[in-house]
């Protein structure tokens, strides 16, 4: 069949909407219809070249839709289901998937390689075989996915909202909650309120954090994290956000500190605003060849700091989207308010301009 998508031929040239091929799905893959895509800044490494990927690839991780048909051997799916895209394929038998870890599963090796779990490619171009990000490509009116990569979800949630349950919200909630831990009445300082620091902010919140202090150049931004639950902000292009911290925790620094940018500078901020025996979570995601964060080994010691890195959050997709979605429906976690705006396929680079200029939370592609 055809079906419109959105592709990268070149890194730092801008992102095509074309007619391309897709084959049907194969032995453990189905075929999706796209209702909503969200627009995360993890594919934009691969636009600018931060991430080497087989070129050209077609884009988009964060995903909703409806299956249309189902490969041999996908026993657990049928057309007519509603799901969403997991980046982070769930084998549940690897290592990382039997341990309780399924976001670090070992089939998510080779999502920046281009083709499917088999090796072989289900879009075609004019130039030939057309790889899909994180073996998704949800930038696309259609895609066949892996069936492991999709979440089957109840078809009363609206998809459009949902979809952020797909990267975004498991990314940030999750960080708080299985990464860090975040105990109740502690003090949590968050660095860049985008698509994932905003749902740490809401993470923290849920955690029961007493003091949640947002970051951010943006003051659009550090407003709507006031929404989220954040009780102070700081606008770094302002004010030094250490400092700051340290005055407003009288000098002890904060229990955790997130950081959702993944630059060495505010690495570096995160890990000097906590607290003896505080906590850093790197939750952004960095270049392939990032520099170096400049910390000191010693405060590392004296100080009993622990800093770490999450990849999804720690999340347990067939565990977490489920349950973060039953937590939307009861009002306890926001999806709608996250949404700035909603845009079209052919817009998809205007999306992106919007998310590069931090004029969107999360903006979203929708299909129909």
């Amino acid at each position: 069949m055809k079906t419109r998508t959105a592709v990268i031929y070149e890194p730092g040239t801008p992102i095509r909407v074309e007619e391309i091929e897709l084959d049907p799905p194969k032995e453990q893959e189905v075929l999706v219809r796209m209702v909503a895509a969200g627009v995360c800044h993890s594919d934009y490494h691969v636009v600018k070249g931060d991430l080497p990927a087989y070129l050209p690839m077609a884009l988009g991780h964060e995903g909703a839709g409806i299956v249309e048909q189902v490969g041999p051997g996908v026993s657990d799916l049928k057309p007519g289901d509603h799901v969403l895209m997991s980046f982070i394929p769930a084998c549940g038998s690897c290592p990382s998937c039997v341990s309780g870890h399924s976001n670090l599963c070992d089939k998510g090796a080779g999502t920046l390689s281009g083709p499917l779990l088999d090796g072989t490619f289900r879009m075609h171009g004019e130039k030939g075989d057309i790889g899909q990000f994180c073996y998704i490509g949800s930038f696309s009116e259609y895609t066949v996915v892996p069936a492991m990569s999709v979440v089957k979800i109840a078809d009363y949630y609206p998809l459009s909202r949902a979809v952020l349950v797909s990267c975004g919200v498991p990314t940030g909630v999750g960080s708080v909650i299985h990464r860090a831990r975040v105990t109740p009445g502690s003090t949590v300082m968050v660095i860049g309120c985008g698509g994932i620091g905003m749902n740490i902010v809401q993470g923290a919140a849920i955690a029961g954090a007493r003091m949640i202090i947002a970051v951010d150049i943006h003051d659009f931004k550090l407003e709507k994290a006031k929404e989220f639950g954040a009780t102070h902000t700081i606008n770094s292009s302002q004010e030094d956000p250490v400092n700051k911290a340290l005055e407003l925790t009288w000098g002890v620094g904060v229990d955790y500190a997130f950081e959702a940018i993944a630059t060495p500078e505010t690495i570096a901020q995160a890990f000097n605003a906590t607290a003896k025996n505080g906590t850093v979570v790197v939750a952004g995601l960095s270049p392939f060849l990032a520099q170096a964060i400049p910390i000191s080994p010693l405060n590392l010691v004296l100080y009993q700091k622990t800093l770490m890195g999450t990849l999804f959050g720690d999340s347990q997709p067939r565990n977490d989207i489920p349950m973060l979605l039953r937590m939307y429906e009861s009002g306890k976690i926001k999806l709608d308010e996250l949404v700035t705006r909603t845009y079209k396929l052919d817009q998809i680079n205007e999306a992106y301009d919007d998310l590069l200029a931090g004029r969107n939370i999360r903006g979203v592609i929708e299909f129909s």
